[in-house]
């Protein structure tokens, strides 16, 4: 099984994902790791990817799902996923279950302020916010809590 955990910049997807993997035995994998340089450079300037900027990296990460799943392992796996299209190249069937990870601008943004060393920063929330079609299909959980409280709520919406 894979569980795509999703969600904007800030919202938690690393620290949730890599916590539910440990938990669950299971290996974390972070989407951001499928991004060309030129793609990170891009985010670290604080400009949004465009459709055709994010093509190769969806592409990349669709081919690693089609292999976990081929081979039967399960894995977390942290990713934006902010549109449907992007969805849809990535929940390739049943073996996928979606995680949406949601929580107040201002919650994310204080988030976003607090950490250091990554390259996504808070300049990209906005256009992350305004180009996220929130999932219908989706395990939503409230980012609001601790990171040990959200990953109980997934374990238990997951069961």
């Amino acid at each position: 099984m894979i569980i795509l955990v999703m969600g904007v910049v800030g919202a938690g997807k690393t620290t949730i994902g890599s916590l539910l993997a440990q938990q669950l035995g299971w290996e974390f994998v972070d989407a951001d790791s499928f991004h060309s340089a030129e793609n990170v450079e891009k985010i670290r300037q604080g400009i949004a990817l465009s459709d055709a900027d994010r093509a190769p990296w969806l592409r990349a990460i669709r081919d690693a799902i089609l292999k976990w799943i081929a081979e039967r392992k399960d894995v977390v796996l942290a990713c934006s996923a902010l549109k449907k299209s992007y969805r849809e190249e990535l929940v390739v069937g049943p073996a996928v279950k979606l995680v949406y990870l949601k929580g107040s601008r201002d919650l994310i943004l204080s988030r976003l302020r607090a950490r250091h060393g990554h390259f996504a920063t808070e300049r990209l929330l906005a256009s992350q916010i305004e180009t996220l079609e929130e999932p219908q299909d989706a395990v939503s959980v409230d980012v609001s809590g601790t990171p040990e409280e959200v990953v109980a709520e997934i374990r238990a919406k997951l069961k």
